[in-house]
């Protein structure tokens, strides 16, 4: 039985490999400092329960007969596995090259890529498939609502026997280029991890490589212009009935959005206009499969929604409720924000930002995102920096700053999260909306489960 390894176990992009490697048979093993460090505990749990043998992350787990070790972006020579690994000889491979692997083993690899909404996306489409008993592989960034209940994370679907598999392509480091799909779908562009210069090309040259048919969203003034050399393109809108699938008739209702589709209304049960733009790539993209639109949008109704993706916690019983979200750069904060006051309520948004590099690469856009989103009795409270060091000169208070100089002066800033906390249970009063919002701080959906539970 071949033997292999994870670095970084608990992440949300190398979970669903480690789980679909412990299905096709192989010995797997993984490490996470957030296991080390007592956190986390709900996914070791979960995978421990699916087969992952769970070691430290010193170098002591890396043993000399192992096959392969596979890191996450974020891990680097300096990591006890990694200079373990090294010593032994053991190849040493990035979590996108594997993803690469398994995608290109599938003869209608779905590739789902766009700097907003592609975690939903990917969702959309596996939960389209495998409703409609087509059997999909599916390897996604985010816990797909519709699964909870089943054994491990629920952020991947395998089927040994599948022709399909979909998966979210992520631009963040530039992985997205590997990828040779038959569909391909870019759900926008928008400023985030480096330059727009970088990103358009990275999916210019991700559009290249699509064999079948490229999906871009007609409303993105940058995605629009991208084009498949080698395949047809589909467009989808909300705004221009040119189109090839166009929404008409857009609105908010309770728990959800309407929409109709030629003449057909359907409705998704999650909330979010900006939702049905997500529908719309999931549906081209089943489309293009030969899939009839009509059939995979009426699917779609029965979709519950991604974890952490506009996630509502529960509501209390004085009426206050609790949403936890993923939202970590201008235009994510300002769309979840905007999903929120499509219906009734003050909003109290918290926002963490995960990385120092994240403030700094998009400070200038961040506030005015933040205020146009907000009204003037909606309140933002931020927490310091997630990932901030001592030598890091930006602080999340530069931006609460920014905020107030646009002229919205309920903004607040927060050193640590227990000063925070009371701020907000003091604060909120029936009828307000909260919203948790940052990455990579998986405890940020237990504080939300936790405030819910005190308000």
């Amino acid at each position: 039985m071949n033997k292999i390894a994870f670095c970084g176990a608990s992440g949300n992009g190398i979970s669903p490999l480690e789980q679909i490697m412990i299905k096709k048979g192989f010995c797997v093993y993984g490490s996470d400092l957030s296991f080390d460090e007592g956190r986390d505990r709900d996914r070791k749990e979960a995978l421990q329960k699916v087969g992952l043998h769970i070691i430290p992350q010193d170098g002591s787990g890396i043993t000399p007969d192992m096959d392969t070790l596979y890191v996450s972006s974020i891990i680097n020579e300096a990591n006890p596995d990694v200079m373990a690994a090294r010593k032994y000889g053991i190849p040493i491979k990035k979590r996108s090259d594997l993803l690469c692997e398994l995608f290109g083993c599938y003869a209608k690899g779905i590739a789902v890529g766009g700097t907003a909404g592609k975690t939903t996306t990917t969702a959309m489409i596996g939960y389209i498939l495998d409703t409609l008993g087509l059997r999909p592989c599916m390897i996604n960034g985010g816990m797909l609502c519709n699964y909870q209940d089943r054994p491990g994370m629920p952020n991947y679907l395998y089927y040994d026997d599948s022709e399909y598999c979909v998966i979210e392509a992520d631009e963040s480091d530039g992985s997205i280029q590997k990828y040779h799909p038959y569909i391909g779908i870019i759900n926008n562009i928008s400023h985030d991890h480096t330059s727009m210069e970088k990103l358009i090309e990275y999916f210019s040259n991700f559009a290249a490589h699509v064999t079948h048919a490229l999906i871009i969203n007609k409303d993105c003034p940058v995605g629009s212009k991208i084009s498949a050399p080698a395949a047809q393109t589909l467009s989808f809108s909300m705004k221009d009935a040119s189109a090839d699938i166009y929404a008409a008739d857009v609105k908010a209702v309770k728990d959800g959005v309407e929409y109709t589709l030629d003449g057909q209304t359907f409705r998704l049960g999650i909330i979010g206009t900006f939702n049905v733009a997500n529908a719309l790539a999931a549906i081209a993209a089943c489309m293009s499969a030969g899939i009839d639109k009509f059939a995979a949008a009426k699917a779609l109704e029965g979709f519950c929604g991604v974890k952490v993706r506009l996630e509502k916690i529960g509501t209390s019983a004085n009426d206050i409720t609790v949403y936890n979200d993923f939202a970590h750069n201008p235009s994510k904060l300002a769309a979840s924000v905007s999903a929120l006051k499509e219906h009734p309520g003050r909003i109290i948004a918290m926002y963490q930002p995960h990385t120092p590099f994240s403030v700094t690469n998009t400070r200038s856009e961040m506030a005015p995102a933040l205020v146009s989103a907000l009204s003037r009795d909606d309140i933002l409270v931020m927490q310091e920096i997630y990932e901030l060091t001592l030598q890091d000169t930006i602080s999340s208070a530069d931006v609460i700053e920014d905020v107030k100089k646009l002229g919205h002066d309920k903004a607040v800033f927060f050193k640590t999260r227990a000063p925070l906390k009371e701020f907000l249970l003091q604060n909120a009063r029936p009828g307000d909306r909260i919203v948790i919002m940052g990455a990579h701080d998986n405890s940020l959906a237990d504080f939300s489960r936790e405030l819910l539970s005190l308000l």
